[in-house]
């Protein structure tokens, strides 16, 4: 038996990088996914393949998580297909870096939209369904500079700061009603992203994190699974960053 049989579970941004690793543990563990993403293109069908593999069920969903019409429709079809919405991971974001005296309007409107108000969006639409099951778990995707900031980068530690606070929020709200919120703040993770930055980069961070290593996103997924599983069912309102000790 898997931690999370019998389970449904969104995963936002889920066609590749932490999202996909996030929801191919969920789906190893039992639960059955639906993931989003602004296409479903060959990418994610190969998402779904890999994530029916486990013996699970498994649909991505074209949505735009920042708009709020959008992510209200996308849940209710979800809900429809699945039957029940056990766990919600926000884990879409973007990156639009640069020193807040040239940042434009747009790059600081981009990030907080993709990166907070999809959070919102996607807790404003699941709520309800969460609130009639008595039971759930919504998983925050933030980050070491939302706890710590980062110079260059205002409008994304402002963003997951943002995603800290709404899960320590919700938590509170929703506690009642059996439903946990917590947020998970990654450090220097190997994604494509990192993997674009030079040798030299990647080992002066390294030296900045005891373990003296990058992350994985396999590590940070198998945080999101205890904190999707029973076993965290007293767990509610936390952060745990996944760094290596980089920030304690």
């Amino acid at each position: 038996m898997g931690l999370l049989d019998g389970k449904t579970a969104i995963v936002t941004g889920a066609a590749r990088g932490i999202g996909k690793a996030i929801a191919l543990k969920f789906a190893a563990e039992g639960a059955n996914i639906a993931f989003t993403d602004l296409v479903i293109d060959e990418n994610a069908d190969k998402t779904v393949k890999e994530l029916e593999a486990f013996g699970v069920k498994a649909k991505g969903y074209a949505s735009n998580a920042a708009n709020f019409e959008d992510t209200a429709k996308v849940v209710e079809e979800i809900h429809k297909d699945f039957g029940r919405i056990d766990i919600l991971v926000n884990n879409a974001g973007i990156t639009r870096d640069g020193l807040m005296m040239r940042m434009s309007e747009q790059q600081w409107d981009m990030v907080i939209n993709v990166n907070l108000k999809s959070a919102f969006n996607f807790i404003h639409a699941c709520t309800p369904v969460m609130m009639r099951q008595k039971a759930g778990s919504i998983i925050n995707m933030a980050s070491v500079v939302g706890v710590h900031g980062n110079a260059g980068q205002a409008n994304y530690a402002a963003s997951k700061a943002g995603m800290i606070a709404l899960a320590k929020s919700i938590a509170q709200e929703l506690g009642s009603r059996g439903i946990r919120a917590n947020a998970i703040a990654p450090g220097f993770i190997l994604t494509d992203m990192t993997a674009s930055l030079s040798e030299e980069v990647r080992a002066e961070w390294a030296k900045k994190i005891p373990l003296r290593r990058g992350g994985t996103p396999e590590d940070v997924a198998n945080i999101a699974t205890f904190l999707a599983s029973d076993m965290s069912s007293y767990v509610s309102g936390q952060v745990i960053q996944v760094d290596g000790g980089m920030n304690m």
